[in-house]
């Protein structure tokens, strides 16, 4: 599904000379791939979006968490956005290690999204299932987010990653 997304990652590392070396993830909004740079040796995340409005929100929830210079959500590691590109639709990050939050694609800003009061129990309910006894944690993290205006969807335990 993701893989016409490769040529654009491949132009991408082309002209930011990157080396790509594995895929980290893919989902319904892209695909996220490893990369270095060939000058430097720091290892990267390279992000490419299918949808315009995707790329859109993960961008401005990393500027936004840039302006704050924020790195840390209560004790999990944030990536840092490194670059941008718009007509790409390709965002570079750095990588973070567990415990971390990843994956901005779907997040709100500023206004908590207009569900119904039955749809968010139904997306709290299977929150809670998928996380058990850290559920709690997860909480915690949402709540940090949202003081910065920044309301989390996509969350599952791909993208809050906790130390086992």
């Amino acid at each position: 599904m993701n893989e016409g997304l490769l040529p654009k990652i491949r132009l991408f590392a082309a002209q930011q000379q990157l080396e790509l070396i594995e895929t980290l993830g893919s989902g319904k909004d892209g695909i996220v791939l490893s990369a270095k740079h060939k000058m430097k040796p720091i290892a990267v995340a390279v992000k490419a979006f299918r949808w315009q409005e995707a790329y859109a929100r993960e961008k401005v929830v990393y500027e936004r968490l840039k302006g704050l210079s924020v790195t840390k959500i209560v004790g999990f590691n944030v990536p840092e956005m490194l670059w941008s590109d718009d007509a790409l639709q390709i965002i570079e990050t750095t990588i973070v290690e567990r415990p971390f939050v990843l994956d901005f694609a779907g997040s709100h800003l500023d206004t908590r999204p207009d569900f119904s009061e039955e749809i968010w129990a139904n997306w709290e309910a299977e929150r809670r299932e998928q996380f058990e006894d850290r559920w709690p944690k997860v909480q915690e993290i949402l709540d940090a987010f949202e003081e910065m205006g920044i309301y989390l969807l996509d969350v599952s335990p791909g993208n809050i990653g906790f130390v086992d």
